[in-house]
């Protein structure tokens, strides 16, 4: 019998419910490492299912023909097949997790570690009838490609991310990047088919993901892109392989690793070096080892070292190393104090005399994921075209945010005023200042926006380019005060009910 076409709202209350399951088992923050590996398992051994099916009806039955290892993407050993672990009843972790292990064995290339490292044989959290009440919510829908195609797979994954992200609180930047910031990176750099994309912090692997689906909103050839990414944590690394996969994609390299200690990509005794490059870099990491930078073997120390406390130009510096010295260009979230900040200003001195830097973006609030900082982007070209060269694009683009239902975000609209601003590379009174390298080092290097777009939100800036904004401090004071009420009314209804119970 013919399976029915999954819709977009089924599967995401589908996926959401296979969540709530976990509700009182285990804390929000770590039902991914549970979820994302058994949405992957179900989906691997349905698509198997579909092959074998489609090669029986081409073969008019020939079972040994449709069991053969070219009519599968994935091999799926009979014993770690969702069937043979949907039949237990006892020790259904250890069913799991054997199975699990056994696919990544038979696909060594592919699928090595793709699992994670989840405790499924822990009892105490997972206890044989939650996780056979998992395994049947999973079973109600069959995940064939018929059923669900790939594109719409992976905007379901997608969904499960953000609302993991939402439910996991100040986690979540790890792995989860406000989407429509990575549309904007996307947009202004161009990527075209058949370039090189890499991440060196790719988390789930959405800014990969935005290359693909801006290539396919061109409908250009996208197939031909080589994905790069280093990640870390290896659930997060593990995350972003399966976001990948469950998208149609297969031709990628995602890496577990620290890109600062040890980078995944080298090409003899020095970086490999791609077209186009995406990244949101952990900010202001106090935990890498800055000694081993001071005498970097790569040669990524071009600007110097930064301090202990502040590796955010030791992600620039490895990004800039990166580039292809023609094509390469790079788009990078940063917090704002790299572009002000004191004890970076050497480094920033060597940035700037290096003219790679092309453009300097200042975004709105509450953009970082769970942290209300204003962001920015900056664009960096290792060969700048002949009328951009000595200059730096300022975008004050503070104003381009929408907030609704407590989540900010940029419109298709924000995103194109700021993309056509960027191409135009010219003065918009408010908006946006072309300054000269000459003009920036007049200013002691400070790249801080509102010295050089001026806009009335702006009450005034101090020496170290700190930003001061009327508006800003009465949403922050306003959102405290709301979320004081919250808490008040939460704490009065939580005590009724206990005098209530008493």
């Amino acid at each position: 019998m013919k399976s029915k076409r999954i819709t977009q709202s089924q599967l995401e209350s589908y996926l959401w419910g296979a969540a709530t399951l976990l509700r009182g088992h285990i804390d929000a923050g770590d039902y991914k490492q549970f979820i994302f590996p058994l949405l992957f398992f179900k989906r691997l051994c349905d698509v198997y299912d579909e092959e074998v099916s489609h090669a029986l009806k081409e073969s008019g039955g020939d079972k040994e023909y449709a069991e053969l290892p070219e009519q599968h993407r994935f091999q799926i050993p009979a014993n770690a097949h969702w069937k043979a672990v949907r039949s237990k009843v006892t020790n259904v972790g250890k069913a799991i997790q054997d199975a699990l292990r056994a696919i990544e064995k038979t696909n060594p290339d592919t699928l090595y570690g793709v699992f994670g490292d989840a405790q499924w044989t822990n009892k105490d959290r997972l206890p044989d009838q939650m996780l056979r009440d998992l395994i049947e919510h999973f079973s109600s829908q069959t995940l064939s490609l018929e059923n669900c195609p790939e594109d719409e797979l992976g905007v379901g994954y997608e969904f499960l991310i953000k609302k993991f992200a939402d439910d996991s609180g100040h986690t979540a930047a790890e792995f989860y990047t406000n989407r429509t910031l990575v549309h904007l990176m996307t947009e202004v750099l161009e990527p075209k088919p058949g370039e090189s994309i890499y991440d060196p912090t790719c988390g789930s692997a959405g800014m990969l993901l935005s290359v693909v689906a801006h290539l396919k909103r061109q409908n250009k050839e996208w197939r031909n892109l080589k994905l790069y990414g280093q990640e870390r944590n290896l659930l997060t690394s593990a995350i972003g392989r399966m976001n990948l996969f469950l998208h149609g994609i297969e031709d990628f390299k995602i890496v577990r690793g620290d890109t600062l200690s040890n980078p995944a990509f080298v090409e003899g005794d020095r970086l490999k070096q791609f077209d186009v490059v995406l990244a949101n870099p952990p900010y202001s990491i106090k935990q890498w080892d800055r000694d081993e930078w001071s005498a970097d073997p790569w040669g990524r120390n071009i600007y110097g070292t930064p301090p202990q406390g502040r590796a955010d130009y030791a992600f620039w510096q490895h990004i800039i190393s990166s580039l292809k010295p023609k094509s390469g260009r790079c788009a990078i979230l940063f917090p704002h104090g790299v572009l002000f900040r004191n004890e970076e200003l050497a480094m920033r001195e060597k940035l700037i005399a290096h003219d790679i830097l092309e453009c300097v973006l200042g975004l709105g609030p509450n953009l970082f994921y769970n942290s209300p900082m204003e962001a920015c982007i900056v664009i960096c070209r290792a060969n700048k075209s002949k009328e951009r060269r000595n200059k730096i694009l300022f975008i004050n683009a503070v104003n381009e945010v929408t907030r609704e239902r407590a989540q900010s975000f940029l419109t298709d609209d924000h995103i194109t005023r700021i993309s056509k601003a960027y191409r135009k590379f010219e003065d918009i009174d408010g908006f946006t200042k072309v300054a000269s390298n000459d003009e920036v080092r007049a200013k002691s290097n400070n790249l801080s926006i509102p010295l050089y777009v001026r806009t009335e939100g702006a009450l005034r800036v101090a020496e170290d380019g700190a930003e001061y904004r009327a508006d800003l401090l009465k949403d922050a004071i306003d959102s405290w005060q709301e979320s004081s009420k919250t808490l008040r009314t939460s704490m009065g209804n939580l005590l009724e009910e206990l005098l209530k119970n008493n």
